[in-house]
């Protein structure tokens, strides 16, 4: 794992690229696969690599916001920024690919697991993320990232994308 210096950012563009060259590798001999982005950061990568992927967007896209699957949504509360939930394809049998910008406790995934079984029973879901930075509460582990960091306590990493698509990463003070 990579140790991060505080305030730093990092090289978005690249990490994406590593993750879009192992999702494509991977995925080159699967049928019926979809991609499902979990909002924000999770919906704009699989965006990008849905086209990456040469899948119709209109048919293979979607995206999930977990807010009341999550386990701690009494404690937190409902977020003003909810977005709706769009899967507009057969879950049944299909390959999902589940993308995520930042892999942390595993919460957020075991959330969007179970919306997606709301859904019906896919073959397979697979995990991407752009970063790993650990500390998992749940056993969950990504089938690909781009690279794995290690933050100190009180810092986050936030995902940004311009509005020409392109990607920025930063970490941020929580203190």
């Amino acid at each position: 794992m990579t140790t991060t210096p505080q305030f730093a950012q990092f090289d978005a563009e690249a990490l994406y690229q590593v993750l879009e060259a192992k999702v494509k590798t991977a995925l080159a001999q699967a049928d019926n696969v979809a991609v499902i982005g979990i909002y924000s950061g999770g919906a704009w990568i699989a965006e990008r690599l849905v086209a990456a992927l040469n899948l119709n967007p209109a048919e293979r896209l979607g995206f999930i916001d977990v807010s009341f699957y999550r386990d701690d949504f009494s404690e937190k509360g409902l977020r003003a920024d909810i977005k709706p939930t769009q899967i507009p394809f057969d879950v049944d049998d299909a390959t999902i690919l589940l993308v995520d910008d930042v892999l942390y406790t595993g919460r957020t995934t075991r959330a969007a697991i179970n919306e997606l079984f709301d859904y019906g029973r896919p073959k397979k879901i697979m995990l991407a993320a752009l970063i790993d930075r650990g500390e998992r509460d749940l056993p969950v582990a990504a089938d690909f990232i781009a690279d794995a960091v290690t933050l100190q306590p009180g810092q986050s990493l936030q995902l940004q994308r311009a509005d020409d698509g392109s990607f920025t990463l930063d970490i941020q003070s929580n203190a």
